[in-house]
């Protein structure tokens, strides 16, 4: 696998969104050795505890469903007791994150909230609050 810019084929979407509540099960899979491990390994951070939901429009959709697969990074799991998450190289403002596709069978949000990780709490560092608008830029050129 890749790290974040290495090999990037220089493709990268804008979406915006509205920053929305969760359901505080994220912080469980995004708190697994195995996860934090292959965040660091493909992703180039740790993630903290829990995700940043965004609810985004179809437009944004649709931008996202184009970059799915083949700029794509799998963060695969030891064992089948636990699901595969796609991820998409993301800047959140100034911070280097990714956002994060669960396995269908495991989405607990409607499918146009989109959830974002990053290697702190964006909602702090950011100074967000549920009901704010959020641009996030997907993929990455290289050299930014």
């Amino acid at each position: 696998m890749t790290k974040r810019g290495e090999g990037a084929r220089g493709k990268e979407v804008v979406i915006r969104g509205k920053v929305v509540g969760g359901v505080r099960k994220a912080s469980y899979f995004t708190q697994l050795d195995w996860v934090q491990g292959q965040c660091l390994e493909k992703l180039g951070f740790r993630p903290y505890p829990g995700t940043l939901n965004l609810e985004v429009d179809e437009e944004s959709l649709r931008a996202l469903e184009a970059m799915k697969g083949e700029d794509s990074v799998v963060l695969a799991p030891p064992s089948k007791d636990f699901c595969t998450a796609q991820t998409l190289p993301a800047t959140i403002g100034p911070v280097e994150g990714a956002i994060l596709i669960p396995e269908e069978r495991v989405m607990v949000h409607g499918r146009t909230t989109v959830e974002i990780i990053a290697p702190l709490r964006l909602k702090d560092a950011l100074g967000l609050r549920e009901g704010d608008t959020l641009t996030v830029r997907i993929g990455r050129v290289d050299g930014d």
